[in-house]
């Protein structure tokens, strides 16, 4: 496949300064680095390209053998492109990127400590089924990392000074030559940092920072839903290095309840009734979460009758829609029977099993199918 015009890879004019390729290879480099795009071979393919481009046309020799013959003039094969800065100089465009995405200071990739953003936390909070539905304002402690009050940040024992790493002269990078290509890695001594502490402040043991528990007020808004998760930014572990800090991620974990099952924005729960009232009907009084309700149970109600209370239920966390409360009505056999009450029922089967098939018409068809089975 031909090459593209490397100015048009870069997306700048062939009269292009140095600061304006640079701008936007760094801004290519933003879009498509592999970090960026996991397991993403197009973005991979368009970052090398950029990066060549990048390389090539911030050499003043390679950039003029290119203006000149074109991709042959740069290609080693055709023994073109003069020695220029290589890696060297898309160190320094990258190393600007960095500054960019983690907010560290300076120019280039020389003289720059690394730095990193800091690790993300999780905090699981148990609520209540009533709070998810309404709301609530929750008191956290979170453990959090603080400025040492002995050495004020530094890590140096009080009355001394951190100094510069002498293996990276403070840059917290060191660079290896391996035959052509010089190999940047992190500085072995200061472990990136730039500086060493050769007498460590006892409080925080060179850190610079202790651990304190912090308390952070939670926002829980009405509607929330079990595993859902609120991010609050910045009340992570800190930075590295002038990094920004991490999120906190509060994980919302719902108790079980008493009375109501969950089922997104519905609420189910069952209702015990009386075989009196299920046969001839009447009113009963049901809980939710406003308070109590009345709903009329007609006469001749089966076990496992489902009534519906249309927004009775949870408003959605987003919509604010109201789901509905499931009412399962469960028919409650009667128990620890006198035996005037034994006698009134047993008297009540007779006269029933007379006429089956108009007081029982569920078990008289039952019956039917199973003889049918068994004459068959």
């Amino acid at each position: 496949m031909a090459k593209r015009d490397l100015y048009e890879v870069l997306g700048v004019n062939r009269d292009a300064s140095e600061d304006e390729m640079k701008k936007a290879y760094r801004k290519l480099a933003m879009k498509y680095h592999p970090d960026r795009n996991p397991d993403n071979k197009e973005a991979e393919e368009k970052f090398k390209e950029a990066k060549e481009a990048y390389e090539i046309l911030t050499d003043a020799n390679k950039r003029a053998a290119y203006d000149r013959y074109g991709h042959d003039g740069v290609n080693p094969q055709m023994g073109g492109g003069a020695g220029g800065q290589g890696f060297d100089g898309f160190a320094d465009a990258f190393g600007d990127i960095f500054g960019d995405i983690f907010g560290g200071g300076g120019g280039g990739g020389r003289g720059r400590s690394n730095v990193y953003r800091g690790a993300d936390l999780r905090y699981n909070l148990e609520i209540s089924l009533e709070e998810a539905a309404r709301g609530a304002e929750k008191t956290i402690r979170i453990p959090a990392q603080e400025e040492c009050g002995a050495c004020h940040g530094s890590g140096a024992k009080p009355g001394t000074q951190p100094k510069t790493c002498p293996t990276c002269g403070g840059a917290g990078q060191v660079r290896i030559q391996q035959g052509f290509f010089s190999i940047q890695q992190t500085c072995p001594k200061c472990h990136g940092s730039g500086r060493i502490i050769p007498e460590p402040c006892t409080s925080c043991g060179g850190a610079g920072r202790v651990k304190r528990q912090k308390t952070l007020e939670v926002k829980i808004p009405a509607g929330i839903d079990d595993d859902m998760r609120l991010r609050h930014g910045g009340h992570g572990e800190p930075g590295v290095n002038g990094g920004p800090a991490g999120d906190l991620y509060v994980e919302i974990h719902i108790k079980q309840h008493p009375v109501f099952q969950r089922d997104g924005d519905d609420l189910h729960c069952e209702m015990p009734i009386s075989f009196t009232t299920a046969a001839l009907g009447g009113e009963i009084e049901i809980p939710t979460l406003d308070g109590a309700a009345n709903i009329r149970i007609p006469a001749e109600t089966q076990s496992a009758k489902v009534f519906r209370l249309r927004g009775k239920g949870i408003r959605n966390v987003r919509t604010h829609a109201p789901g509905d409360l499931m009412v399962h009505v469960v028919v409650e056999t009667p128990v620890k029977l006198t035996e005037r009450q034994k006698e009134l029922l047993r008297e009540f089967e007779d006269i029933a099993s007379s006429n089956a098939e108009r007081h029982n018409p569920k078990a008289k068809s039952w019956m039917d199918k199973v003889k049918d089975f068994f004459s068959g």
